[in-house]
């Protein structure tokens, strides 16, 4: 009976885990169960020191996700393991199986299989454990891939973000919007048409990989948080006169800027409120 429960709690261990990684890396605009907790602690922590840590918190805590699977994988199948040790397996010479807790063992075991180094100095004898410990080391070079696979796709995000952000910070320097009447209406178009397609291609890259939230920029020309205030105002309707065309390409932009406030408001902020409201509690989130 103890063998089942254990095995049952094992197993579920193992789910959970295997479904978090599915819901973080492979479905497009799914969120784990564990992962966000552990990026949103991590991420009010360190907002609770004034983010002293500045733009290490998104990466420490992608690290601590990838750790947290491990152990948890690691913990489930020792669970699996406990009541068939030390009885079914097989220990190198030398090895005395009741030096240590049983327990102990299983996860050193368990541990080892996760990690693909093979069985080392304790071997299961047991032909029920031996056909399950294949199936382990799968899920650990599974989740070995998919570690990899996830630094690989966060930082495409992350480099569309830091060019909106610098696009943004250009146009404001060189005071593109005050200088709108004195230009034709075809280049003022194709500049806001840009800008809301760059907000876009943002917006769905938060609704994709949402930890990407939790990467701060230190320089104010790649913060979009800093320069989304410069693409409201872009947005605002232009004087009475203004091209219709140059108009549309301002409501355009209007209109992707307040998805982009949905978005963010719904899955990280929680605040409600007009665009600029959301985006000054976003500003806030990472310049506290």
């Amino acid at each position: 009976m103890v063998e089942i429960v254990l095995t049952v709690v094992g197993v579920a261990l193992i789910v959970v885990v295997l479904m978090d990684v599915f819901h973080t890396l492979m479905h497009p605009g799914g969120t784990g169960y564990l992962s966000p907790w552990v990026f949103a602690g991590i991420w009010r922590v360190s907002r609770a020191t004034g983010h002293r840590v500045g733009s290490a918190v998104g990466p420490a805590a992608l690290v601590t996700v990838i750790l947290l699977w491990v152990l948890l994988q690691g913990l489930g199948w020792g669970v699996i393991y406990y009541p068939h040790v030390p009885a079914d397996f097989t220990y190198s010479d030398g090895i005395d199986p009741d030096s240590l807790p049983a327990f102990v063992e299983a996860l050193y075991f368990s541990f080892v299989t996760l990690a693909t180094l093979g069985f080392g100095d304790m071997v299961p004898s047991d032909s029920w454990v031996r056909w399950i410990t294949p199936f382990q080391a799968l899920t650990g070079f599974a989740l070995l891939t998919g570690a990899l696979t996830w630094f690989n796709q966060v930082y495409p995000p992350l480099l569309r973000r830091r060019a909106l952000a610098q696009e943004l910070s250009r146009l404001d320097e060189v005071d593109f919007q005050g200088r709108i009447p004195d230009l034709s209406t075809e280049p003022v178009c194709a500049q806001l048409t840009a800008v809301a397609d760059r907000v876009e291609e943002v917006r769905i890259d938060f609704f994709q990989h949402s930890e990407g939230f939790y990467f701060r920029e230190q320089f104010a020309d790649l913060s979009l948080p800093r320069q989304l205030a410069g693409a409201v105002r872009l947005s605002e309707p232009g004087p009475a006169g203004s091209p219709a065309a140059v108009e549309l390409g301002r409501r355009q932009l209007a209109v992707a800027l307040e998805r982009l406030a949905v978005t963010l408001d719904q899955q990280f902020l929680h605040r409600g409120g007009l665009p600029e409201q959301v985006f000054s509690a976003y500003l806030r989130e990472h310049h506290p």
